[in-house]
C-alpha cells in the first residue's frame, strides 16, 4: 500500500518537472528569437534613440496583423524594401524571431508636437 502510494507521488513529480521543461522551451526560443533579432534587425526596425524614428516600421505583436504565418514569410522571403532572410537563417530561428515579436507590445503613438513661442507668433 505505501509502496502504491510512493509510486504515484513520484508519478505526479515526474508529470510536473516533465510540465515545466516543455513550458520552459518557450522561453529558450523568445531568448533565441531576441538575439537574432538584435543581429539583423534592430538595425532598421527599433530606434536607437528615444528621440529618433527607425528607417522601417516599428516590429510589434500586431506587425502583419498579428499574424505568425504572415510575419514568417515576410522574415523569409523580403519585401521590396527589406532583404529576405531564407539564406541566412533556418526556419526554426525565424519562427524563433517571430515569437519574439509576438512578445513586443505596440509603439505607443508619438502626440502632436507641441507649439512654442516661436511658433505661435509664425500663424
Amino acid at each position: 500500500m505505501v509502496r502504491r502510494a510512493l509510486i504515484a507521488v513520484a508519478l505526479l513529480i515526474l508529470a510536473s518537472v516533465t510540465a515545466a521543461a516543455a513550458q520552459d522551451g518557450a522561453p529558450d526560443q523568445v531568448k533565441l528569437g531576441e538575439r537574432l533579432a538584435n543581429q539583423s534587425c534592430v538595425v532598421c526596425h527599433f530606434a536607437p534613440q528615444i528621440t529618433s524614428g527607425t528607417y522601417a516600421p516599428a516590429l510589434s505583436k500586431d506587425s502583419l496583423g498579428g499574424k505568425a504565418d504572415v510575419i514568417h514569410e515576410v522574415i523569409a522571403n523580403g519585401t521590396p524594401r527589406m532583404p529576405g532572410f531564407k539564406y541566412q537563417f533556418k526556419p526554426q530561428q525565424i519562427d524563433a524571431i517571430v515569437a519574439y515579436i509576438k512578445t513586443l507590445p505596440p509603439a505607443p503613438t508619438a502626440p502632436p508636437p507641441r507649439k512654442t513661442k516661436s511658433d505661435a507668433g509664425a500663424d
